[in-house]
C-alpha cells in the first residue's frame, strides 16, 4: 500500500522538477546568454544551462539553489539572529497561532449560537459567508491602520487578520458537526427528558468533533496566510511576510522563494500538529479515526 502511494507521488514530483528546471532555463536563459557574451565565451547548451542555473539573481531559482539557501539561513545563524529564517518563521508562527486560537474560539461560539438560536441562523450565517468574499488584501491595511490608531500594534493586528480568515471554516465545520446527530438520537434524548445542555454535551458536541478538527486543519493553514498578508502593509522587519517584501524590493528572488517554501513547510507542520491532537482526542473518545 505504501509503495503504491509513493510511486505516483514520486512520479509527479519528478515531473515537477523537470518542468521547474525547464522553466528556469527558459526564464534565465537571456540573462545567462548576455553574461556569456560579455565574458567572450562561446556558449554551448550545457554551458548555457550551467550559467542559467547558477545565476546570483535569477528570475526563477532552481530547487537546489532554494534548498541551499534554506539550509544556510536556517542553520547558518542563531535562531535569534534577524538573518535567520527560523527567527522570521517564529515571528509569523506566533501571529498565526494567536489569530488561529482567536478565530477558532469565535467560530465555535458562533456555530453554537447559529445551531441553537434560529434567528442567528437566518440573520448571521449570510454575513459569515459574505465576509469571505472581501479580499483579505483590501482588509489588511485598514485593520492595521485602525488598530494602530487605537494604540494596538505588534502581534494583535496580525492576529486579528489571521482570525478573520480562520474563523470561517471553524464556524461552518462546527455548525455542520453540531447538526450531524441522527434525528432519531435527538428524539431519544428528548424521550429521556434531556435538556438542551445535556443534548449538547452528550450528543451534539461529541458528534461535531470530526467536523471540528477537519475545519481546524483548514483554519490553521489559512491563519498562516493571514499572518503573512498582515506583515506586508506594516513595514515590519520581522516575519516571513517582511522577508518576502524585502526580497521583492531588492530583487532577491532566492530570498523570496526560500520564504515561500518556509511558509509552506510551517503551514504543513501546523496542520500535522492539529492532526496529532485529533488522533489523541479520538483515541481518548474511543472512536475510529
Amino acid at each position: 500500500m505504501t509503495r503504491g502511494r509513493a510511486l505516483p507521488v514520486a512520479a509527479v514530483g519528478a515531473a515537477l522538477l523537470v518542468l521547474w528546471y525547464g522553466a528556469a532555463l527558459l526564464l534565465n536563459g537571456p540573462q545567462a546568454t548576455e553574461q556569456l557574451a560579455r565574458a567572450g565565451v562561446a556558449w554551448t547548451p550545457w554551458r548555457l544551462a550551467g550559467e542559467a542555473f547558477g545565476l546570483t539573481r535569477p528570475i526563477l531559482p532552481t530547487p537546489d539553489k532554494i534548498l541551499l539557501d534554506l539550509v544556510r539561513t536556517t542553520f547558518g545563524y542563531p535562531p535569534t539572529d534577524p538573518r535567520s529564517l527560523v527567527y522570521h518563521a517564529s515571528v509569523t508562527a506566533g501571529s498565526a497561532l494567536a489569530g488561529f486560537v482567536l478565530g477558532s474560539v469565535v467560530g465555535a461560539v458562533l456555530a453554537v449560537g447559529i445551531v441553537h438560536v434560529r434567528t442567528l441562523d437566518s440573520s448571521l450565517m449570510p454575513w459569515v459567508i459574505g465576509s469571505q468574499t472581501v479580499p483579505i488584501l483590501a482588509i489588511a491595511p485598514m485593520v492595521v491602520v485602525i488598530l494602530g490608531n487605537l494604540g494596538l500594534t505588534g502581534v494583535l493586528p496580525k492576529a486579528a487578520i489571521s482570525a478573520y480568515l480562520s474563523f470561517f471554516p471553524v464556524t461552518i465545520g462546527m455548525t455542520k458537526g453540531l447538526r450531524s446527530p441522527d434525528p432519531l438520537a435527538l428524539d431519544l434524548m428528548r424521550t429521556y427528558s434531556a435538556g438542551p445542555l445535556a443534548v449538547f454535551l452528550k450528543l451534539r458536541l461529541p458528534g461535531s468533533v470530526p467536523y471540528l478538527f477537519a475545519a481546524l486543519k483548514v483554519g490553521v493553514a489559512v491563519s498562516m496566510v493571514g499572518a503573512i498578508v498582515a506583515e506586508l502593509p506594516t513595514g515590519g522587519t520581522a516575519g516571513l511576510g517582511a522577508r518576502l517584501l524585502s526580497g521583492s524590493y531588492y530583487g532577491q528572488t532566492l530570498q523570496i522563494w526560500s520564504a515561500l517554501v518556509a511558509a509552506a513547510a510551517l503551514s504543513l507542520l501546523l496542520v500535522y500538529a492539529v492532526g496529532g491532537v485529533e488522533r489523541l482526542v479520538l483515541d481518548r473518545m474511543g472512536r475510529p479515526r
